[in-house]
């Protein structure tokens, strides 16, 4: 049933937990016979070679367990910066989230992140403080943290008891009754310590005051002094966590299975169902006609692609998430992104690895199919007779690119049919082949994003590479207005060449790229001849002058010239614009450009000084500063050259606490004393 389910994601900063947590929650549910721990690389979540390797999640992983006779859908997802964006994608399967969060180094920049998804998804949220058990855990500064930096209101549900290595158990404000747990996990029932009824009364009234803004019937009751029944409590914190008005904050000690069992709890108790949440908005294709489909079987079936799984022996996994409508064991639907009809042999349930044959699906679950042929992740599936298209989220830009080049010989194009398939697995990635630099680019959100995919290459295609830093796509223009006559005269046996043109070159704003303008006048060149003239301009300024790169923003305007009637031809006349393109470079001030980036840092605010002496150090411009949360945002305009490796040199001055945005700006003249060693260092190259 639709309202016994719950599609929670576990979402926040890596290292927080989020591995562990679910490998508890699985085990107290009876799903595992074992409790796996990350760092032996045996969790039932983490089973990718890489991930193994690292000791941490780098894809989203599902699975399932029965809480209190409700189905709860977990999503385990990335908290590494690397893999933000397969996080983000796989959000759009769940329904609410559990924010993770450790007690010792608290709100992170990637849980603000990672917030900000269930911000733009419309999550209803929970947080578990986690590791509390840990040295240095700080319960009360980790939830001022998020009182400080969320927008909706954190309130405490929860109180630990006893704190780092004496942390044993918690007080529910709720119910008020206190519970300790064993070295196994178990729970027993205690007296709420005397050190502690003070703040356990302030804080259970600052509680009932919170949760009763959810409701006005129950405000009014509490301000004429009634006891509120804890069951009227619930059904307030219901309506308060799904209406957003605030969130839930629990702690506990995953490792210790301390509090676990009353996450479950609350993931049932307080977290929506696909039914409360309502339907899911999509559009008749190809206009802007919004259609609803409800979470009912009597809707028409309705599903999104949230992940696709590329296997090179089992083939193409897809994992949907249903919002309406049922299907079968087997059966047909139809791709309303690609205008396809696919066809499934078998439906699926993913746990972890493994995936068991599931007899149907309905609203709210989350299933998979495999070797469908056209659909790939963010693709909507329906009914062939009632078409609906949804929105998906977007892969988050690329912020790092090295060049890609097969170890051996020949396997160019099987590294490109390689990364087509992983890119369908992680459509974070990106590869494009660069005409200016002959360079295949392989970008990622990080370096480790990047190296994690060399990796998959050689174990699932048996394709070994090579990274290289990319060469810089840079640009020649001129700065001086200059009229050239090029002129192509050879004579030999028989017919001889013949073409002479008059061209005036010109400067144009940056980004206008090439203008070509024809002011023949009395037939002096025949309009057969100027296009020639055209494409040997075009031809001649795409090898440069400077150092071989493209020529751009300027424009050639042919005024006059001369022909003969017997030994001009389109040939010469191309030759001529190609001989008054050169002509022009070595009088009209050539220089060289390069591509210039807009960078956003994002940082806690003990970095910013370094950082904004290493920007100034790499010629970047900063444009400003804002705040965002506790963390502070630099804005500044840097040359690509400079920011090839800047991933890593952030992770390192900021302890892996700052992130960063690029997107490209501008082309701009490079500074002539580095515009000079760039170009002798390319032409030693060549010689």
């Amino acid at each position: 049933m639709t309202e016994q389910l719950r599609n929670i994601a576990l979402i926040g900063h890596g290292g927080a937990g989020k591995t562990s947590l679910a490998e508890i929650l699985l085990f107290n549910a009876g799903k595992t016979n074992r409790i796996g721990r990350v760092e032996e690389g045996n969790t039932v979540m983490d089973f990718e070679p890489e991930e193994l390797k690292r000791g941490s999640s780098i894809s989203s992983a599902f699975h399932q367990f029965t809480f209190n006779q409700c189905k709860v859908n977990l999503i385990d997802t990335p908290g590494d910066q690397n893999f933000v964006s397969e996080t983000r994608l796989s959000m759009q399967a769940a329904d609410a989230a559990v924010v993770v969060i450790d007690a010792i180094d608290g709100v992170k920049v990637q849980t603000e992140q990672t917030w900000d998804f269930a911000d733009e998804f419309g999550l209803p949220r929970i947080i578990f403080i986690n590791k509390v058990d840990r040295e240095r855990a700080d319960f009360f500064k980790v939830v001022e943290d998020t009182k400080d930096i969320f927008a909706t209101k954190p309130i405490i549900l929860q109180l630990p008891i006893g704190k780092e290595n004496d942390f044993k158990g918690v007080v529910d404000l709720i119910t008020m009754k206190a519970y300790a747990y064993d070295e196994s996990g178990k729970k027993t029932v205690i007296d709420i310590p005397e050190d502690m009824k003070d703040s356990v009364e302030t804080e259970r009234e600052a509680l009932i005051e919170n949760i009763a803004e959810a409701d006005d019937a129950l405000v009014e009751k509490y301000l004429e002094g009634e006891t509120l029944t804890d069951a009227e409590i619930l059904t307030a914190l219901k309506k308060g966590v799904l209406e957003r008005i605030f969130v839930p904050v629990i702690c506990g000690s995953a490792i210790k299975n301390i509090g676990v069992d009353l996450l479950s709890a609350l993931i049932v108790d307080a977290l929506p169902s696909p039914l409360d949440m309502g339907g899911k908005t999509g559009f008749e294709p190809g206009t802007e006609n919004e259609i609803k489909r409800a979470p009912s079987s009597d809707d028409p079936f309705s599903a999104l692609v949230v992940k696709t799984v590329a296997d090179p022996y089992a083939g193409r996994l897809t994992i949907l998430r249903v919002y309406s409508g049922t299907i079968g064991g087997d059966g047909n639907f139809y791709n309303s992104n690609k205008s396809a009809k696919e066809r499934y042999n078998q439906l699926l349930q993913i746990s972890g690895k493994e995936q068991k044959p599931a007899t149907g699906a309905g609203p709210g679950d989350i299933v998979a199919v495999a070797k469908l042929k056209e659909t790939v992740t963010g693709d909507t599936l329906c009914d062939p007779d009632n078409l609906v298209e949804f929105k998906a989220a977007q892969p988050l830009p690329g912020l790092v690119s090295f060049a890609i080049s097969p170890k051996s010989k020949g396997d160019e194009d099987k590294i490109f049919s390689s990364l087509s398939k992983l890119i369908e697995e992680d459509p974070g990635l990106c590869v494009e082949l660069k005409k200016e630099t002959r360079q295949m680019l392989l970008t990622g959100m990080g370096q480790v994003h990047i190296e994690t995919t060399v990796e998959k290459l050689k174990r699932k295609y048996n394709v070994d590479v090579n990274l290289d830093i990319p060469k810089i796509p840079y640009k020649e223009t001129i700065k001086k207005k200059i009229r050239v006559q090029g002129r192509h005269k050879k004579q030999t046996g028989g017919h001889g060449q013949f073409g002479d043109c008059w061209v005036i070159f010109e400067p144009m704003p940056r980004g206008s790229g090439f203008e070509f303008v024809d002011k023949i006048v009395g037939g002096a060149i025949p309009k057969t001849y100027i296009p020639a003239v055209e494409k040997g301009i075009i031809e001649a300024s795409a090898r440069g002058y400077l150092a071989g790169f493209p020529c751009i923003d300027f424009r050639a305007t042919v005024d006059y010239g001369s022909y003969h009637s017997v030994d001009s031809s389109e040939m010469a006349f191309k030759i001529a614009g190609s001989l008054a393109f050169r002509k022009a470079m070595e009088q009209a001030v050539p220089v060289l450009l390069e591509p210039i980036m807009e960078i956003e840092v994002v940082t806690p605010e003990d970095f910013m000084g370094d950082i904004m002496g290493d920007l100034n150090s790499r010629r970047g411009r900063v444009l400003g500063m804002d705040n965002r949360g506790k963390n502070q945002v630099i804005k500044a305009h840097i040359p690509m050259s400079e920011v090839l490796t800047y991933a890593p040199d952030l992770r390192s001055m900021t302890g892996g606490r700052g992130i960063f945005t690029l997107e490209f700006a501008r082309y701009d003249e490079v500074p002539a004393q580095i515009a000079q060693k760039l170009i002798d260092e390319i032409k030693s190259e060549k010689e």
